[in-house]
């Protein structure tokens, strides 16, 4: 069985550029977050035109391997497509990370620094990489990954949907077979910058439901962020028990 929960906050922005999507059909199971690049303008354009993309190909194909890579790619030219349009040359861009659950087989793709975790129990088993400057220097040894959260080149991403690319850009995880006890969150970095892996873990081991898990990561979130400027905050959590 698989359940979840969604949640998304405008933060103390004017515009919520984040974008949400979550889909169940046939027993299939679908899940987007996007955070549209604010600094450059129409950003909350660029991440609707992407989860709309995005339900639109969940809807009419089958669930598999080549979903997301397909997906991926529908949405870079439908969003370059409208870019093009709008003469809109230096703007709508954005973030993404995705979840395609079928009957047995969970996939994973993301671009930017959208983040996607999975849990089997309370145990962290994976995390997506930023495609940003930090997460760069911290493979590289330079800095320690806790910096990544509040280093100053933080919002510097290497990869987006919405900019020219000869080759893919985004990153497709290994599939992931489902057993029972296993825990995705998703997410823009308004929630990952405020929060630890540790406390993810510690929070959902005291967590029944995915609902549970995201009230008390919101929570957290808000409270470790108080007093100070708080971007978007956007995260689904699915639960497969």
């Amino acid at each position: 069985m698989v359940e979840y929960s969604v949640y998304t906050n405008i933060g103390s922005r004017e515009i919520n550029e984040d974008a949400v999507k979550a889909i169940t059909l046939d027993g299939n199971f679908g899940f987007i977050v996007c955070d549209g690049l604010g600094g450059q303008g129409m950003g909350d354009k660029a991440s609707k035109i992407v989860t709309d993309c995005y339900n639109e190909c969940f809807i009419n194909s089958q669930i598999n391997e080549s979903f997301l890579p397909k997906t991926f790619e529908r949405a870079q030219s439908t969003l370059l497509e409208e870019k093009k349009k709008l003469n809109a040359k230096n703007q709508m861009c954005t973030t993404a990370v995705a979840l395609a659950i079928n009957e047995n087989t969970a996939y994973i793709a993301h671009i930017g620094d959208s983040r996607l975790y999975f849990f089997e129990g309370d145990n962290l088993i994976y995390k997506t990489l930023d495609h940003s400057l930090p997460q760069m220097l911290a493979l590289q040894g330079e800095i320690k990954e806790e910096d990544i959260a509040h280093h100053p080149d933080r919002n510097k991403l290497l990869r987006a949907f919405g900019t020219e690319w000869d080759k893919p850009m985004y990153a497709i995880a290994d599939p992931i077979t489902l057993n029972k006890n296993q825990a995705f969150l998703l997410c823009t970095d308004g929630i990952w910058e405020w929060i630890t892996d540790a406390q993810l873990s510690e929070l959902l081991k005291i967590s029944s439901s995915a609902e549970e898990w995201l009230e008390k990561i919101i929570d957290a979130v808000e409270i470790s962020s108080r007093n100070n400027e708080h971007d978007n905050y956007s995260a689904i959590a699915v639960f497969v028990k």
